[in-house]
């Protein structure tokens, strides 16, 4: 199988119902985000895939910009309508980051974990981020965004100074990997699970065991203020359980977490 990222080579070898199927693929956009979330307002069907090998604009959490050269990450969009409430939403987000982790493994070997809320790391390092968007009718989730950056054969050397040291599958494998065969892994992946979620699975647990972030001591910038203490668990939908010194149990929906250290088995 080569490595072409291209509608004929992705649509010649996919083997999903509907994630993917309608796919939209560009060789340069501004953000590979900003295009679905025009689609999902427009209505096009759930499982509505925007595939881009560079991206000028490429966003991260935190109003960040994503950094990956020309045909080196794969580089996404998924455009879902969950039967959840608003609340519910990060439940795309475990999914799709459920389903990297599992591609990765099948694809490279590799032992990729989660770092909360939304990154997938390697060997300490970050090889990939995930930047979920809402639209709401009236109090009703409407459609659900989930962009995903992935460095695949993407040099890091090149990377400029980034707050979070990176890595990419190709740096730990030892080898080039195949973007076609990860693409296509993760799509299967991310459907199996989604088609659970819209019968009422919870990818909760399954998303906790794959977090690095628990049991390790963690600093927590929120908008509001700074939270250190011991990140001892997750909700059923993504909140960060924090145990500060005092005693207190905070419960964090959003924020920039620094790990004390920590460890893949």
């Amino acid at each position: 199988m080569g490595d072409a990222l291209t509608v004929a080579t992705i649509q010649a070898h996919l083997t999903t119902r509907f994630v993917g199927r309608n796919l939209e693929w560009h060789e340069t956009i501004d953000s590979t985000n900003t295009r679905a979330m025009a689609l999902a307002r427009a209505g096009v069907p759930e499982g509505t895939l925007v595939l881009a090998e560079e991206q000028t604009a490429g966003r991260g959490r935190m109003g960040r910009r994503w950094y990956a050269s020309r045909g080196s990450s794969l580089l996404m969009s998924l455009i879902l309508r969950p039967p959840l409430l608003p609340r519910q939403a990060q439940r795309a987000t475990m999914i799709v980051s459920l389903a990297a982790v599992q591609a990765i493994a099948q694809v490279s070997g590799l032992r990729a974990g989660v770092k909360w809320p939304n990154d997938i790391v390697l060997s300490h390092k970050k090889v990939g981020g995930i930047l979920t968007e809402l639209g709401l009718h009236g109090e009703r989730l409407a459609y659900v965004v989930v962009g995903l950056g992935l460095n695949v054969n993407l040099d890091v050397s090149n990377l400029p100074d980034l707050i979070a040291p990176a890595t990419s599958l190709s740096a730990e494998a030892g080898r080039p990997i195949s973007r076609l065969e990860l693409l296509l892994a993760l799509l299967r992946e991310i459907e199996a699970r989604y088609e659970r979620l819209r019968q009422g699975w919870s990818p909760h647990e399954e998303w906790r065991a794959h977090l690095v972030t628990l049991g390790q001591m963690v600093r927590v910038g929120t908008p509001e203020e700074v939270i250190e203490g011991l990140a001892e668990d997750v909700d059923a939908d993504g909140a960060l359980r924090v145990r500060t010194a005092d005693g207190m149990l905070h419960s964090i929906w959003a924020g920039d977490v620094t790990l004390r250290g920590y460890h893949i088995d």
